[in-house]
């Protein structure tokens, strides 16, 4: 299974980017490719145009494979990211789909030759979307930083699950934020990882420092959930602005009274401009094993180094 991942996308190691709302630029995504890994330029939160100038940015600097992710619940009518996407078949190696039904986007996306890899959360979701022709399926538990599935299954529980529910490559997301995580995922029967914070807290993010630091000093039960009083299941770091959140969830608002807290400006503010306490910014629960900021190329080396160390070490346990 690994082989065919790395195979369909053309990659040297089993590692994805997560496609990260305002953070997974094209720089971010070359720089994940260039390591030996697969980039993702995100499209959520961007402008059409910039979203364009992203992929084009990406294919300036790395002449490795790189996807895109489209998050189709995002957006009220996602066709023209869609025809973006196809415009620029020839610079892309796959696409990823999350927040929505991707039945209707596969095969155009298929027909366009590019593969197609699905945001899933449970090994039900998993079967739909390969019999759907998904070509991969990531896997996501609920340590992920974001949004997360309803059913909160956690990352150990739905990995073998999911990968004994369907015959593509799995690839394993939520709290993966080094190499044992990389070499467990794989003992899961995982294909490869995702990787979402780790990446936030690289020289070659485009977060803002503060967002970085606060990473840094988090520890594994700084983050949180917000949304629940709507029935949505967010993780978020920790501090003053999501108590207030959390504060006013409290009194059962509607979904049209809570969104003035939780639009994506407010994500914007505190992972672009650094105002902390006046938004909010994802984090995945591996947040806690973050220590230093690092160029991509290093982290996904140390992941690899750790990760065959782990995998060596296992038959003396």
């Amino acid at each position: 299974m690994k082989q065919r991942l790395l195979d369909l996308l053309g990659i040297e190691y089993p590692i994805i980017e997560g496609g990260m709302a305002y953070i997974g630029d094209g720089k971010l995504a070359a720089a994940v490719s260039n390591a030996g890994a697969f980039g993702q330029v995100g499209s959520a939160g961007r402008p059409l145009a910039d979203f364009e100038e992203q992929i084009r940015l990406a294919a300036e600097l790395t002449t490795k494979p790189f996807g895109v992710n489209l998050p189709i619940g995002e957006h009220s009518d996602p066709r023209e990211r869609v025809e973006t996407i196809l415009k620029y078949k020839d610079k892309i190696r796959a696409v990823s789909i999350s927040a929505g039904n991707p039945r209707p986007f596969i095969p155009v996306f298929k027909e366009a030759g590019l593969p197609v890899m699905v945001v899933v959360s449970t090994a039900m979701h998993a079967a739909k979307a390969e019999q759907a022709g998904a070509d991969i399926l990531i896997a996501e538990g609920t340590e992920a930083g974001g949004h997360n599935g309803p059913a909160e299954l956690t990352t150990f529980a739905l990995i073998p699950q999911a990968v004994s529910a369907v015959t593509v490559p799995v690839i394993a997301a939520g709290g993966v934020a080094d190499g044992r995580g990389v070499a467990a995922a794989l003992a899961l029967g995982a294909a490869g990882v995702q990787l979402g914070t780790v990446l936030i807290a690289t020289e070659e993010s485009p977060a803002h420092d503060n967002y970085k630091q606060a990473l840094l000093a988090a520890r594994g039960e700084d983050t949180t959930m917000m949304e629940r009083s709507v029935g949505g299941v967010t993780r978020v770091l920790r501090g003053p602005y999501i108590d207030e959140v959390l504060a006013f969830e409290k009194t059962r608002p509607t979904r049209e009274t809570l969104y003035p807290y939780i639009k994506g400006e407010k994500n914007r503010l505190a992972v672009l401009e650094g105002q902390m306490e006046q938004g909010y910014a994802y984090s995945g629960q591996g947040v806690g094993l973050i220590r230093e900021i690092l160029p991509v190329e290093q982290v996904i080396r140390n992941l690899i180094a750790e990760a065959r160390a782990t995998i060596a070490a296992l038959p003396s346990l």
